[in-house]
């Protein structure tokens, strides 16, 4: 129940979060909670591919985009 709000909640904040590096941290946090849900349910082999492959992988190359290219928008 509280992993589930967690996720709820980390959810609305990477949608709603205008700064990008807080917003890939929140996703961060919603992946390690999702992977913890997994754990939870018995799933150990899901769950630790979820922290692998998609909080680790993913967040990681997403960061090193943000800092590569600044992390700022186009204005015209």
């Amino acid at each position: 129940m509280v992993l589930a709000a967690i996720s709820i909640i980390f959810a609305m904040a990477t949608i709603n979060t205008k700064n990008l590096v807080h917003s890939s941290v929140y996703l961060l946090i919603l992946l390690l909670a999702f992977a913890a849900i997994f754990i939870l349910l018995g799933s150990s082999f899901v769950g630790s591919v979820e922290v692998l492959v998609y909080a680790g992988a993913i967040v990681i190359l997403i960061v090193f985009v943000l800092m590569l290219t600044g992390g700022k928008e186009d204005e015209e």
